[in-house]
Protein backbone atom coordinates (compact mmCIF):
# COMPACT_ATOMS: atom_id res chain seq x y z
CA UNK A 1 0.00 0.00 0.00
CA UNK A 2 1.49 3.27 -1.01
CA UNK A 3 -0.29 7.06 -0.86
CA UNK A 4 0.13 9.85 -3.52
CA UNK A 5 1.15 11.50 -0.41
CA UNK A 6 4.20 9.68 0.22
CA UNK A 7 5.12 9.82 -3.63
CA UNK A 8 4.54 13.14 -4.02
CA UNK A 9 7.24 13.44 -0.65
CA UNK A 10 9.60 11.12 -2.65
CA UNK A 11 9.22 8.13 0.18
CA UNK A 12 9.35 4.65 -0.74
CA UNK A 13 6.88 3.72 2.63
CA UNK A 14 4.19 5.46 4.14
CA UNK A 15 5.67 5.65 7.49
CA UNK A 16 6.86 9.27 9.62
CA UNK A 17 8.64 8.98 12.73
CA UNK A 18 7.12 11.69 15.29
CA UNK A 19 8.76 14.52 16.31
CA UNK A 20 9.07 14.03 19.74
CA UNK A 21 10.33 17.00 21.16
CA UNK A 22 13.56 15.99 23.70
CA UNK A 23 13.20 12.66 22.22
CA UNK A 24 13.58 13.02 18.64
CA UNK A 25 17.54 13.11 17.47
CA UNK A 26 18.96 14.43 13.62
CA UNK A 27 20.71 10.51 13.58
CA UNK A 28 17.20 9.10 14.16
CA UNK A 29 15.44 11.31 11.31
CA UNK A 30 18.08 10.38 8.84
CA UNK A 31 18.06 7.04 9.74
CA UNK A 32 13.87 6.77 9.24
CA UNK A 33 14.42 8.85 6.21
CA UNK A 34 17.26 6.69 4.78
CA UNK A 35 14.93 3.50 5.35
CA UNK A 36 11.79 5.15 2.80
CA UNK A 37 10.27 7.53 5.45
CA UNK A 38 10.23 10.82 6.76
CA UNK A 39 12.17 10.96 9.60
CA UNK A 40 10.93 14.22 12.20
CA UNK A 41 12.55 16.88 14.45
CA UNK A 42 10.51 18.08 17.54
CA UNK A 43 11.72 21.80 17.37
CA UNK A 44 9.19 23.32 19.42
CA UNK A 45 11.60 23.37 22.48
CA UNK A 46 14.23 25.31 20.70
CA UNK A 47 14.99 28.55 19.20
CA UNK A 48 15.62 29.50 15.40
CA UNK A 49 19.39 28.57 16.04
CA UNK A 50 18.62 25.85 17.40
CA UNK A 51 16.60 24.71 14.77
CA UNK A 52 18.55 25.10 12.31
CA UNK A 53 21.44 23.29 13.99
CA UNK A 54 19.01 19.90 14.30
CA UNK A 55 18.53 20.36 10.87
CA UNK A 56 21.53 20.83 8.86
CA UNK A 57 22.53 17.96 11.31
CA UNK A 58 19.93 15.63 9.99
CA UNK A 59 20.93 16.68 6.52
CA UNK A 60 24.30 15.85 7.09
CA UNK A 61 23.33 12.36 8.30
CA UNK A 62 21.87 11.71 5.34
CA UNK A 63 17.82 13.12 6.34
CA UNK A 64 16.35 13.64 2.58
CA UNK A 65 12.42 13.89 3.74
CA UNK A 66 12.43 15.82 6.65
CA UNK A 67 9.36 17.03 9.18
CA UNK A 68 10.36 20.10 11.31
CA UNK A 69 7.91 20.77 14.31
CA UNK A 70 6.89 23.67 16.26
CA UNK A 71 4.33 24.14 18.83
CA UNK A 72 1.67 27.06 17.81
CA UNK A 73 -0.08 27.39 21.79
CA UNK A 74 -1.51 30.65 22.31
CA UNK A 75 0.91 32.58 24.75
CA UNK A 76 -1.01 33.31 27.97
CA UNK A 77 0.47 35.58 30.88
CA UNK A 78 1.37 33.82 33.67
CA UNK A 79 -0.71 34.38 36.75
CA UNK A 80 1.46 34.85 39.96
CA UNK A 81 -0.99 33.50 42.57
CA UNK A 82 -1.34 30.27 40.94
CA UNK A 83 2.41 29.90 40.04
CA UNK A 84 2.46 30.67 44.07
CA UNK A 85 0.57 28.07 44.82
CA UNK A 86 2.22 25.59 42.80
CA UNK A 87 4.95 25.73 43.62
CA UNK A 88 4.10 26.03 47.56
CA UNK A 89 2.48 22.33 47.00
CA UNK A 90 6.12 21.27 44.92
CA UNK A 91 8.29 22.06 47.81
CA UNK A 92 7.57 18.80 49.65
CA UNK A 93 8.60 16.83 46.48
CA UNK A 94 11.29 19.33 46.17
CA UNK A 95 12.61 18.40 49.29
CA UNK A 96 12.54 14.91 49.34
CA UNK A 97 15.68 15.26 46.79
CA UNK A 98 17.31 18.20 49.57
CA UNK A 99 16.57 20.46 46.70
CA UNK A 100 13.61 23.82 46.72
CA UNK A 101 11.74 24.94 43.66
CA UNK A 102 11.85 27.88 41.70
CA UNK A 103 11.12 31.52 42.95
CA UNK A 104 9.48 32.06 39.95
CA UNK A 105 8.50 30.25 36.58
CA UNK A 106 9.32 31.26 32.74
CA UNK A 107 7.92 30.77 30.14
CA UNK A 108 10.84 28.21 28.78
CA UNK A 109 9.09 27.54 25.10
CA UNK A 110 8.22 30.71 22.97
CA UNK A 111 5.16 29.46 20.58
CA UNK A 112 6.02 29.73 17.25
CA UNK A 113 3.28 31.73 16.62
CA UNK A 114 5.38 34.50 18.74
CA UNK A 115 8.28 34.21 17.21
CA UNK A 116 9.22 35.64 13.45
CA UNK A 117 12.86 34.43 14.09
CA UNK A 118 12.05 30.35 13.13
CA UNK A 119 9.75 31.39 9.88
CA UNK A 120 12.96 32.77 8.39
CA UNK A 121 15.14 30.24 9.93
CA UNK A 122 12.81 28.09 7.61
CA UNK A 123 12.34 29.96 4.53
CA UNK A 124 16.21 29.78 4.62
CA UNK A 125 16.85 26.10 5.53
CA UNK A 126 13.53 24.73 3.75
CA UNK A 127 13.02 21.11 5.42
CA UNK A 128 10.64 19.45 2.96
CA UNK A 129 7.65 19.12 6.24
CA UNK A 130 6.83 21.94 8.13
CA UNK A 131 4.29 20.83 10.79
CA UNK A 132 2.62 21.92 13.23
CA UNK A 133 1.05 20.97 16.84
CA UNK A 134 -1.61 23.12 19.41
CA UNK A 135 -2.90 25.03 16.27
CA UNK A 136 -1.56 27.23 13.65
CA UNK A 137 0.72 29.73 12.97
CA UNK A 138 -0.73 33.15 10.62
CA UNK A 139 -1.99 33.35 7.53
CA UNK A 140 1.01 35.19 6.28
CA UNK A 141 3.94 32.76 7.83
CA UNK A 142 1.68 30.08 6.19
CA UNK A 143 1.55 31.80 2.87
CA UNK A 144 5.04 32.49 3.00
CA UNK A 145 6.43 28.69 3.59
CA UNK A 146 4.04 27.16 1.10
CA UNK A 147 5.35 29.98 -1.30
CA UNK A 148 9.03 28.30 -0.74
CA UNK A 149 7.82 25.27 -1.26
CA UNK A 150 7.38 23.61 1.84
CA UNK A 151 4.67 21.56 2.31
CA UNK A 152 2.10 22.05 5.53
CA UNK A 153 1.40 19.52 8.04
CA UNK A 154 -0.97 20.41 11.61
CA UNK A 155 -2.57 17.89 13.70
CA UNK A 156 -6.46 18.07 14.49
CA UNK A 157 -8.16 15.91 17.59
CA UNK A 158 -11.31 16.79 16.54
CA UNK A 159 -13.10 17.56 13.10
CA UNK A 160 -13.56 21.50 14.14
CA UNK A 161 -9.69 21.64 14.35
CA UNK A 162 -9.09 19.57 11.24
CA UNK A 163 -11.75 21.89 9.24
CA UNK A 164 -9.31 25.06 11.05
CA UNK A 165 -6.17 23.10 9.23
CA UNK A 166 -8.45 22.81 6.09
CA UNK A 167 -8.89 26.23 5.35
CA UNK A 168 -5.54 27.31 6.60
CA UNK A 169 -4.31 26.07 3.34
CA UNK A 170 -2.68 22.63 5.14
CA UNK A 171 -1.88 20.45 2.73
CA UNK A 172 -1.85 17.36 5.16
CA UNK A 173 -3.63 16.73 8.36
CA UNK A 174 -2.48 14.78 10.82
CA UNK A 175 -5.59 12.74 12.37
CA UNK A 176 -4.43 12.52 16.35
CA UNK A 177 -6.38 9.91 18.38
CA UNK A 178 -6.22 9.72 22.15
CA UNK A 179 -4.06 6.77 21.92
CA UNK A 180 -1.19 9.15 21.37
CA UNK A 181 1.62 9.58 23.56
CA UNK A 182 2.90 13.13 24.83
CA UNK A 183 0.53 16.25 24.22
CA UNK A 184 -2.54 16.29 23.19
CA UNK A 185 -2.77 18.16 19.90
CA UNK A 186 -5.70 20.26 20.96
CA UNK A 187 -6.20 23.97 19.91
CA UNK A 188 -7.54 24.90 22.96
CA UNK A 189 -6.36 22.71 25.93
CA UNK A 190 -9.35 23.67 28.38
CA UNK A 191 -12.44 22.64 25.56
CA UNK A 192 -14.37 19.81 26.03
CA UNK A 193 -12.41 16.87 24.52
CA UNK A 194 -14.82 14.06 23.12
CA UNK A 195 -11.41 11.72 23.06
CA UNK A 196 -11.86 10.10 20.22
CA UNK A 197 -9.92 6.84 19.07
CA UNK A 198 -7.56 7.42 15.95
CA UNK A 199 -10.07 4.91 14.06
CA UNK A 200 -12.83 6.54 14.94
CA UNK A 201 -11.29 10.08 14.54
CA UNK A 202 -9.71 8.81 11.29
CA UNK A 203 -13.47 7.78 9.99
CA UNK A 204 -15.53 11.03 11.08
CA UNK A 205 -12.78 13.61 9.37
CA UNK A 206 -12.55 11.36 6.02
CA UNK A 207 -15.62 12.58 4.34
CA UNK A 208 -15.10 16.17 4.93
CA UNK A 209 -11.77 16.40 3.31
CA UNK A 210 -10.05 15.41 0.29
CA UNK A 211 -6.96 16.33 2.09
CA UNK A 212 -4.03 13.45 2.93
CA UNK A 213 -4.81 12.45 6.61
CA UNK A 214 -2.35 10.72 8.55
CA UNK A 215 -2.93 8.14 11.40
CA UNK A 216 -0.96 9.29 14.95
CA UNK A 217 -2.09 7.41 17.68
CA UNK A 218 -1.43 4.05 19.28
CA UNK A 219 0.25 2.60 16.13
CA UNK A 220 3.09 0.30 17.51
CA UNK A 221 3.53 -2.42 14.45
CA UNK A 222 2.64 -2.79 10.85
CA UNK A 223 -0.80 -4.49 11.32
CA UNK A 224 -1.66 -1.54 13.02
CA UNK A 225 -0.34 0.73 10.11
CA UNK A 226 -1.75 -1.56 7.74
CA UNK A 227 -5.62 -1.55 9.19
CA UNK A 228 -5.41 2.52 9.81
CA UNK A 229 -4.44 2.61 5.85
CA UNK A 230 -6.96 0.47 5.10
CA UNK A 231 -9.40 2.58 6.72
CA UNK A 232 -8.21 5.59 4.66
CA UNK A 233 -5.18 7.06 6.42
CA UNK A 234 -2.91 7.85 3.62
CA UNK A 235 0.29 7.59 5.96
CA UNK A 236 0.95 6.39 9.68
CA UNK A 237 2.83 8.46 12.06
CA UNK A 238 4.52 6.44 14.91
CA UNK A 239 6.28 8.11 17.92
CA UNK A 240 6.19 5.34 20.90
CA UNK A 241 7.38 2.59 18.82
CA UNK A 242 10.57 4.65 18.05
CA UNK A 243 11.40 5.93 21.75
CA UNK A 244 13.95 2.48 22.67
CA UNK A 245 15.14 2.91 19.30
CA UNK A 246 19.43 3.51 20.25
CA UNK A 247 19.32 6.65 17.93
CA UNK A 248 16.83 8.75 20.51
CA UNK A 249 17.83 10.62 23.01
CA UNK A 250 15.54 9.19 25.86
CA UNK A 251 17.97 8.54 29.20
CA UNK A 252 18.18 5.13 31.51
CA UNK A 253 15.26 5.78 33.54
CA UNK A 254 12.85 6.73 30.24
CA UNK A 255 14.11 3.00 28.87
CA UNK A 256 13.74 1.21 32.38
CA UNK A 257 10.29 2.32 32.47
CA UNK A 258 9.41 1.42 29.10
CA UNK A 259 10.65 -1.51 29.84
CA UNK A 260 8.55 -1.91 32.88
CA UNK A 261 4.61 -2.88 33.86
CA UNK A 262 3.74 1.09 33.65
CA UNK A 263 4.35 0.56 29.77
CA UNK A 264 0.89 -1.25 30.03
CA UNK A 265 -0.91 2.07 31.80
CA UNK A 266 -0.41 4.75 30.24
CA UNK A 267 -2.76 7.88 30.97
CA UNK A 268 -3.13 11.51 31.11
CA UNK A 269 -1.41 14.05 33.49
CA UNK A 270 -1.20 17.78 33.21
CA UNK A 271 0.50 18.03 36.47
CA UNK A 272 4.04 17.93 34.33
CA UNK A 273 3.52 20.58 31.46
CA UNK A 274 0.27 21.98 32.21
CA UNK A 275 -1.42 20.62 29.48
CA UNK A 276 -2.79 17.39 29.16
CA UNK A 277 -0.08 14.39 27.77
CA UNK A 278 -0.44 10.85 28.13
CA UNK A 279 2.30 9.59 29.48
CA UNK A 280 3.70 6.53 31.56
CA UNK A 281 2.99 6.20 35.39
CA UNK A 282 5.30 7.28 37.43
CA UNK A 283 5.98 9.45 41.02
CA UNK A 284 5.20 12.93 39.26
CA UNK A 285 1.97 11.46 37.63
CA UNK A 286 0.95 9.82 40.81
CA UNK A 287 1.31 13.00 42.59
CA UNK A 288 -0.40 14.97 40.53
CA UNK A 289 -3.54 12.82 40.62
CA UNK A 290 -3.76 14.10 43.82
CA UNK A 291 -3.86 17.97 43.38
CA UNK A 292 -6.91 19.94 43.28
CA UNK A 293 -5.08 22.88 42.26
CA UNK A 294 -5.28 24.35 38.51
CA UNK A 295 -1.62 24.73 36.98
CA UNK A 296 -0.14 27.70 35.91
CA UNK A 297 -0.53 26.77 32.15
CA UNK A 298 1.64 25.59 29.82
CA UNK A 299 4.63 26.50 29.50
CA UNK A 300 5.12 27.93 33.04
CA UNK A 301 4.06 24.71 35.11
CA UNK A 302 7.15 22.80 32.75
CA UNK A 303 9.24 25.23 34.05
CA UNK A 304 8.57 23.25 38.06
CA UNK A 305 8.11 20.13 36.12
CA UNK A 306 11.26 20.22 34.63
CA UNK A 307 13.21 21.66 37.44
CA UNK A 308 11.66 18.93 40.10
CA UNK A 309 13.01 15.99 37.23
CA UNK A 310 16.31 17.33 37.13
CA UNK A 311 16.52 17.53 40.90
CA UNK A 312 15.28 14.09 41.53
CA UNK A 313 17.58 12.76 38.80
CA UNK A 314 20.59 14.31 40.51
CA UNK A 315 19.45 11.99 43.16
CA UNK A 316 19.49 9.25 41.17
CA UNK A 317 15.79 8.96 41.00
CA UNK A 318 14.32 8.75 37.04
CA UNK A 319 11.01 9.10 38.80
CA UNK A 320 9.84 12.30 37.97
CA UNK A 321 10.55 12.54 34.37
CA UNK A 322 8.34 13.82 31.28
CA UNK A 323 7.86 9.85 30.26
CA UNK A 324 5.66 10.77 27.18
CA UNK A 325 4.24 7.24 25.76
CA UNK A 326 1.25 6.38 23.79
CA UNK A 327 -1.05 3.37 24.74
CA UNK A 328 0.38 0.56 23.17
CA UNK A 329 4.18 1.14 25.01
CA UNK A 330 4.24 -1.97 25.85
CA UNK A 331 4.94 -3.07 22.40
CA UNK A 332 7.82 -0.83 21.92
CA UNK A 333 10.49 -2.50 20.45
CA UNK A 334 14.50 -2.13 21.08
CA UNK A 335 15.90 -2.21 17.74
CA UNK A 336 18.28 0.52 15.72
CA UNK A 337 15.71 2.69 13.69
CA UNK A 338 17.02 0.66 10.62
CA UNK A 339 15.61 -2.75 11.77
CA UNK A 340 11.99 -1.13 12.89
CA UNK A 341 11.48 0.84 9.66
CA UNK A 342 12.39 -2.70 7.85
CA UNK A 343 9.67 -4.22 10.12
CA UNK A 344 7.42 -2.07 10.02
CA UNK A 345 7.52 -2.09 6.24
CA UNK A 346 7.26 -6.06 6.10
CA UNK A 347 4.52 -5.96 8.22
CA UNK A 348 2.54 -3.45 6.36
CA UNK A 349 3.18 -5.49 3.23
CA UNK A 350 1.72 -8.83 4.91
CA UNK A 351 -1.25 -7.46 6.63
CA UNK A 352 -2.51 -5.11 3.50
Amino acid sequence: MHSTLATQLGLTCPIIQAPMAGVSTPLLAAEVCKAGGMGALGLGSVDAEGGRKAIRAARALGASCLNANFFCHQPTAIDPAKAAAWLSALTPEFARFDATPPNELHEIYLSFVSDPARPEMLLEERPEVVSFHFGLPSTEVIAALKTAGITLFASATNIDEARACMHAGMDAIVVQGIEAGGHRGCFDPDAKDDAQSTLVLLAQIKPHTDLPLIAAGGLMDGADCARALQAGADMVQLGTAFILCPETSADAGYRAAMASDAADNTGFTRAISGRPARALPNAFTAWGATQQLESPGYPHTYDAGKALHAAAKAKGDHSYGAHWAGSGAGRARSLPAAQLMAALTAEIAQHS
